[in-house]
């Protein structure tokens, strides 16, 4: 039985893993673009004083949903690997921000 509880919990890790990092950057922006929504906010590209609007914006996903993702990994392994991923995509908005600036 806990073999299968454990390897429920890997299987549940890298289904999150996979909205991180540079691959969860690149299908974020597929699927935002799928839904026509612009990359980011023009007047808070980075909801400095405004509540996140994904819906609206495909970087605001970044902050209602992938960010808490290392929070909800189940094992250890997944936790690490989720905290690397996410320093990545901050890294991404860092850059994002001296470009658009």
């Amino acid at each position: 039985m806990y073999r299968w509880y454990l390897e429920a919990k890997i299987v549940q890790d890298a289904d999150r893993l996979d909205a991180l990092g540079a691959i969860g950057i690149a299908r974020c922006i597929q699927v935002g673009m799928t839904f026509n929504s612009q990359l980011y906010s023009e007047i808070d590209p980075f909801c400095v004083d405004r509540i996140p609007d994904d819906k609206m914006y495909i970087v605001d996903h970044f902050y209602t949903k992938l960010f808490q993702l290392p929070e909800t990994m189940l094992t250890e392994a997944g936790k690490n690997e989720a905290s690397k991923r996410v320093l990545y995509m901050s890294g991404y908005l860092a850059q994002l921000n001296s470009e658009i600036q």
